[in-house]
C-alpha cells in the first residue's frame, strides 16, 4: 500500500485549482450564453412592460446560478439593486429596452418594430451583465463588494464582442 505525504493531503495544488477554476467559469459561461438567449425570447412577449420585467427576472435568477456556481452568498434584495445599477451603467441599452417596451403600445407598426429590437438589446444586456458578474466572482469577489462603475469598461468591451458574435452569425444587431 503506497502512502502519501501527509503534509500534502487535502492541500490543492496550484495546477489542480487552474483547471477547476477553469471549469467553473466555462459553466458560467455556458449559463449567461443560454440565460441571455432566454432574454432575447422574453423580449419577445408582446405586452408592454411585462417583456422588461420577464427579462429582469431572467437577470436575476442567472444572477442566483453564477452566485451558486461560485459558492458566493446570493441576497435577492442585492442581486436585484446590483442588476439594477449595472444596467444603469449601460444607459443606452437600459432606455433602449424601455423604448421598445414602450413601441409595443403602438398597434401593428409599434410592436413590429419592437419584435426586432427588444430581443436583441435584452439578450444583449443579460450577457454583459453576466460576463461582468462572472469576471467578478472569477477574482474573488462577492455580492457585497461589488462596484458597478468599476465594470463601465468591460460592459462595454462585452457589448462589442456580443455584436461581433451576431455579426459573424449573420443576426441582425441593435445598438445597445
Amino acid at each position: 500500500m503506497a502512502q502519501t505525504s501527509s503534509a500534502s493531503e487535502g492541500v490543492p495544488n496550484d495546477e489542480a485549482m487552474a483547471t477547476a477554476s477553469a471549469g467553473r467559469e466555462e459553466i458560467a459561461s455556458k449559463l449567461v450564453n443560454r440565460f441571455a438567449l432566454l432574454s432575447g425570447v422574453a423580449g419577445l412577449v408582446p405586452l408592454p412592460v411585462v417583456d422588461v420585467i420577464a427579462v429582469g427576472g431572467l437577470q436575476v435568477q442567472m444572477l442566483r446560478r453564477l452566485s451558486q456556481i461560485y459558492d458566493v452568498e446570493f441576497s435577492e434584495n442585492r442581486g436585484k439593486a446590483l442588476i439594477a445599477a449595472l444596467a444603469g451603467s449601460m444607459i443606452p441599452a437600459t432606455s433602449g429596452i424601455g423604448a421598445a417596451s414602450t413601441l409595443k403600445f403602438v398597434p401593428v407598426v409599434g410592436t413590429l418594430a419592437a419584435v426586432f429590437i427588444m430581443p436583441v438589446l435584452s439578450a444583449g444586456a443579460t450577457y454583459a451583465i453576466g460576463k461582468a458578474f462572472i469576471q467578478h466572482f472569477e477574482s474573488g469577489g462577492t455580492l457585497l463588494d461589488f462596484n458597478p462603475p468599476d465594470y463601465r469598461e468591460f460592459v462595454r468591451s462585452q457589448k462589442e464582442k456580443w455584436e461581433s458574435r451576431n455579426k459573424k452569425s449573420g443576426v441582425a444587431t441593435t445598438k445597445f
